[in-house]
């Protein structure tokens, strides 16, 4: 009753005239009626549900630092959530072990010392014929066999940890230090610390886990009644619109425990507000297959089970069917008899139906 009270009044007051699919209003009535006009806005994607999701790093991003050698942890120097480089001491430790390949380093280089004059001594004698050519050749080979001694022994400090700077300091000082420096693999973020301080360390033994966070995914616990809804190419977004990912990867197995199937989203855009493991909860957006409009719920009246929205013309308000194709919160997916250029009636849609039916319709 108040409906049709309500639009006899306006109808009288406005001697707004409705014929067929048209209403005439002017300006004036407009601003009274406080109706108000916003353009369309083009878009391909519904809203099909919402699903947790986890932010989680690549694991070709993630690496650990681990003992080179078994030894006494004596320092560390990187907390949770630091941002490291690559090559940045993160951790010290006293090691016997690499005193003992400093010693091997040393020696084997002390007999390619030896070998190396031998051969130089031999190729002068073989040039002026005091020795034989396979007395050279053996000469020869007994260098070689030296160098790669001390070359495999290089390779083992470099392998403990120790840098080419450090080795070319030992090789020409001769002295030796168990303190070993443990240096960040990648640059990246600390995301976890494995050891206490003071820790006796086995070698290979995980100190930290980094990880390089430039890049960022969603892992989304998709129920499995609805992955016939889900593809890939689907953007995902969270509650607030902040964060927008692309799925590029659908499992193919279902989880026993709670029945959903995970689907992979590489994240776009800045990540720094976000942290792994962080639990969001996020909108799946399906690309339509046609393309639509985006409209508040408010621009569009119901009338005989059909939906309309009322576009501005000179002469006031054309009165438009469109199909719904789907919603998202306040906002609707329309299609129609529309380009994208026309302004409709975003706000005051109910005064306008009522005049448009005359006794009001229902809602």
């Amino acid at each position: 009753m108040r409906i049709i009270i309500f639009s006899l009044l306006i109808s009288c007051a406005l001697r707004v005239v409705a014929q067929d699919m048209q209403i005439r209003i002017s300006a004036e009535q407009i601003d009274n009626l406080a109706i108000k006009v916003g353009a369309l806005q083009p878009s391909q994607h519904l809203s099909v549900f919402y699903a947790p999701a986890r932010v989680t790093v690549p694991v070709n991003r993630e690496l650990l630092l681990t003992a080179s050698q078994p030894g006494l942890l004596t320092q560390l120097q990187a907390n949770l959530g630091d941002r490291v480089k690559k090559g940045q001491i993160l951790a010290q430790m006293h090691s016997p072990e690499l005193v003992a390949l400093q010693q091997q380093y040393l020696t084997a280089r002390s007999h390619l010392h030896l070998a190396s004059l031998e051969q130089k001594r031999d190729k002068t004698l073989y040039a002026e014929g005091v020795i034989s050519e396979r007395r050279q050749q053996e000469t020869q080979a007994m260098y070689a066999s030296k160098a790669a001694i001390a070359d495999e022994a290089k390779q083992l400090l470099l392998m403990a940890g120790m840098t080419p700077g450090e080795i070319d300091i030992l090789a020409k000082t001769h002295k030796l230090n168990s303190l070993l420096n443990l240096r960040s693999p990648i640059s990246g973020v600390v995301l976890e610390r494995k050891v206490t301080l003071g820790s006796r360390l086995a070698i290979q033994e995980a100190l930290y886990r980094i990880g390089d966070l430039s890049e960022l995914w969603l892992e989304i616990n998709i129920p499995q009644e609805r992955m016939a809804s889900v593809q890939i190419g689907d953007w995902v977004q969270d509650e607030t619109g902040n964060v927008r990912a692309k799925i590029t990867l659908l499992g193919q197995s279902v989880n026993r425990e709670n029945q959903t199937v995970l689907a992979r989203a590489v994240i776009e855009g800045e990540t720094d507000h976000l942290r792994v493991g962080q639990n969001l909860n996020v909108q799946i957006m399906q690309a339509g297959l046609q393309s639509g409009f985006k409209v508040p719920n408010s621009a569009i009246a119901q009338n005989a089970g059909k939906a309309y929205v009322f576009v501005r013309n000179p002469g006031g308000f054309a009165v438009t069917e469109v199909q719904v194709l789907g919603r998202q919160d306040a906002e609707s997916l329309i299609s129609g008899p529309l380009t994208g250029q026309e302004q409709i009636a975003v706000q005051g849609a109910v005064a306008l139906k009522a005049n448009w039916l005359g006794m009001g319709g229902d809602e």
